[in-house]
């Protein structure tokens, strides 16, 4: 799966995924803008680089295609090239096995 940058309305964002819940669960969109991309992403200690890194490995692991989409292209949004992204999967191959997708 190629993973770009696009304004393609189907690409998954925090925001999309917050207004696809407010019929059945508003709360968890709340909960995943404010906590997660509010109060956790501001957190000191980390670059945004770093913290997409993070975020992309266990999602790697775990094959939730839908999350890795959207983090793989946040990743870009915060200054991360295709060439560490690939290496940073490939890397992640002799500790947690080849990726699901």
């Amino acid at each position: 799966m190629e993973y770009t940058l696009t304004d393609n309305k189907d690409t998954s964002t925090h925001l999309k995924i917050s207004n696809d819940l407010q019929d059945i669960a508003p709360d968890v969109g709340t909960y995943i803008i404010e906590f997660a991309h509010g109060e956790i992403y501001s957190r000191a200690g980390l670059t945004n680089k770093q913290r997409a890194l993070v975020t992309i490995s266990p999602l790697v692991t775990q094959g939730t295609e839908p999350q890795m989409e959207l983090h793989i292209n946040t990743g870009l949004t915060a200054g991360l090239t295709k060439e560490e992204i690939v290496e940073s999967i490939t890397h992640l191959i002799p500790y947690t096995g080849f990726p699901v997708c």
